[in-house]
C-alpha cells in the first residue's frame, strides 16, 4: 500500500478483518456499502457521496471483505453472513452504537440484512438498485460478476451499468480495468460468484416476513433504465417495508449515486436529516 491514493484511508480491525475505510465530516453516524462491480472499492463507489453528505454528517464508507484495500484472509468464506458481520463489526470497532446505512446493490443485501439482524444499531436505510429478494439473474449481472480481466470486458460492463454513454469514457473503463487487476483483487472477485450465478442471487435474499418486521424509515432508489438489478426489486421493496417510500430516476441505469449524483445526494441529506 505505498501508493497512497484516495482509495485508501483508515484501518480498522472490523471482527477478525482488517478493514480499509474512508471518513468524512462529523455530525450522525452515516455508513455506505459499495455494490460488487469488478475493481470496485468504497472511493469508485462512493467518491461523489462523500463530500456531499459530509457536509451534514459523519460519513463512514468501508472496503468489504474481498474489496478495495481491505485484507483478504486466507481461507474466507465469501457470503452474505460474512459481510453482515463485517459490517457489524465495524460499527463495533468505532463503537457506533447506531448508523443510517446506504447500500448500493450487492450493499443493498449486506445493509437489508444487517437491519433485519440488529435493528437496534440501525437508525435509517437506503437501498438503491438494491439486491436482497429474489430475482431471475439479469444479463448484466451475470456478465458483471462474470468478469474475466480485459478492457473490452470491462467497456462492456460499464455499458451495463451507464445509461448515460456520456459517463462511458475510455479513461473510466481503463482505470476501472487497472483496480479489477491489482495484486489479489481478480484472485478474491473471482471466488465470490463463480457459475452457474443464480445461487449467488438466491444466497442473497432475505426472507420476506424479515424484511416486512423491519420498522425503519427506508428510501429505496432505482435507475428506470437499470439493466443489472431489475426495477422490480425495487417494488417488491416498497411493498414489503412498511416506512418505506420509493423515488426513480428516469433515463438513468445502475449508478444513480454518479448519473444523478446532485439529486441523489439532495434526496438522501433530506432523508437521514428530517425528523
Amino acid at each position: 500500500m505505498a501508493d497512497q491514493g484516495p482509495e485508501i484511508g483508515k484501518s480498522v480491525l472490523a471482527g477478525r478483518i482488517r478493514t480499509n475505510y474512508l471518513q468524512a465530516g462529523d455530525g450522525e453516524p452515516v455508513v455506505l456499502v459499495h455494490g460488487s462491480g469488478p475493481g470496485v472499492s468504497a472511493h469508485a463507489n462512493w467518491r461523489l457521496t462523500i463530500p456531499s453528505l459530509a457536509q451534514q454528517f459523519r460519513v463512514y464508507a468501508p472496503d468489504m471483505v474481498g474489496f478495495g484495500f481491505t485484507e483478504r484472509p486466507a481461507q474466507i468464506n465469501y457470503n452474505l453472513q460474512t459481510w453482515t458481520d463485517q459490517l457489524i463489526g465495524f460499527l463495533d470497532a468505532l463503537g457506533i452504537e447506531r448508523a443510517s446505512l446506504v447500500g448500493n446493490s450487492f450493499g443493498g443485501a449486506i445493509a437489508l440484512r444487517a437491519a433485519t439482524q440488529h435493528p437496534q444499531r440501525v437508525n435509517r436505510l437506503v437501498l438503491m438498485g438494491s439486491v436482497g429478494v429474489p430475482f431471475p439473474i439479469t444479463a448484466g449481472l451475470d456478465a458483471v460478476w462474470g468478469y474475466e480481466p480485459s478492457l473490452e470486458s470491462m467497456s462492456a460492463i460499464m455499458d451495463y451499468f451507464a445509461y448515460n454513454s456520456d459517463l462511458l469514457t475510455g479513461d473510466l473503463a481503463q482505470a476501472r480495468f487497472k483496480a479489477s487487476t491489482a495484486p489479489g483483487f481478480h484472485e478474491s472477485y473471482s471466488a465470490m460468484f463463480p457459475a452457474p450465478r443464480q445461487r449467488w442471487v438466491d444466497a442473497m435474499v432475505t426472507p420476506d416476513e424479515s424484511i416486512a418486521a423491519l420498522r425503519h424509515k427506508t428510501l429505496v432508489v432505482h435507475g428506470r433504465e437499470d439493466r443489472v438489478i431489475p426495477l422490480a426489486n425495487s417494488y417488491r421493496l416498497l411493498d414489503l417495508i412498511p416506512g418505506s417510500q420509493l423515488h426513480v430516476f428516469g433515463h438513468c441505469g445502475h449508478w444513480t449515486q454518479i448519473e444523478e449524483s446532485a439529486a441523489f445526494n439532495h434526496m438522501v441529506r433530506c432523508f437521514l436529516a428530517d425528523g
